[in-house]
């Protein structure tokens, strides 16, 4: 079952019958995918490889949440990840069919959400007294390390969506800016947990 597949079970008011389904469709033994709408593309498509690597970042967010016992960050994790369900349906939606995709009702990334994340940004710095000399090197503990790996894995993503930007005249540059403002969050959220842990941040 292709990523998109996954978003479209997500998020119909009729998703799929896991009991009659299974999760080895093999309509991509071949290399191909499916996105939105049943439109099929090579998995080498700049599009695919950029909905995996937000996928790829919900994971690695899925993990430093895991990790982390602070109830403050692990609220801004998963509303970062609730956020990132619409960047990859979005994404994962050919040009030609992001008029329908909206029609149906889905929601599209927009600048409310990076003013979002933004916002959350400045009160951490608002409230922290903490002080960055030097280059950070991930592993103070485990939690922070995590939230490092999603701040790289972000910004993989970013890269990703910035060579659509280049395709693309219309696209959405919202999805790049909120990529953009989520990896600076996992980096301060990563140096908050290690201040608070005494760590050397």
């Amino acid at each position: 079952m292709s990523d998109a597949d996954l978003c479209n079970w997500r998020f119909t008011e009729t998703p799929y019958n896991w009991r009659l389904m299974s999760i080895a469709t093999k309509t991509g033994d071949k290399g191909e995918t499916s996105l939105m709408y049943a439109r099929r593309v090579s998995k080498t498509d700049h599009r695919v490889d950029a909905y995996g690597c937000v996928d790829e970042l919900n994971s690695a967010l899925g993990l430093a949440r895991a990790a982390v016992s602070n109830e403050s960050v692990r609220a801004e994790i998963v509303a970062a990840q609730k956020e990132l369900i619409t960047v990859m349906g979005e994404l994962a939606t050919a040009p030609q069919d992001l008029e329908r995709y909206r029609k149906d009702g889905f929601e599209i990334t927009t600048s409310a959400m990076v003013d979002r994340v933004t916002a959350v940004i400045n009160k951490i710095e608002e409230s922290q007294t903490m002080k960055f000399k030097d280059w950070v090197i991930p592993g103070d503990s485990f939690p922070s390390a995590a939230l490092d790996l999603a701040r790289t894995t972000c910004r993989r993503a970013e890269r990703r969506v910035a060579a659509l930007v280049n395709d693309d005249k219309n696209f959405n540059i919202e999805i790049l800016r909120y990529l953009n403002r989520l990896s600076d969050l996992c980096w301060l959220l990563a140096r908050k947990i290690e201040a608070q842990n005494g760590g050397s941040g």
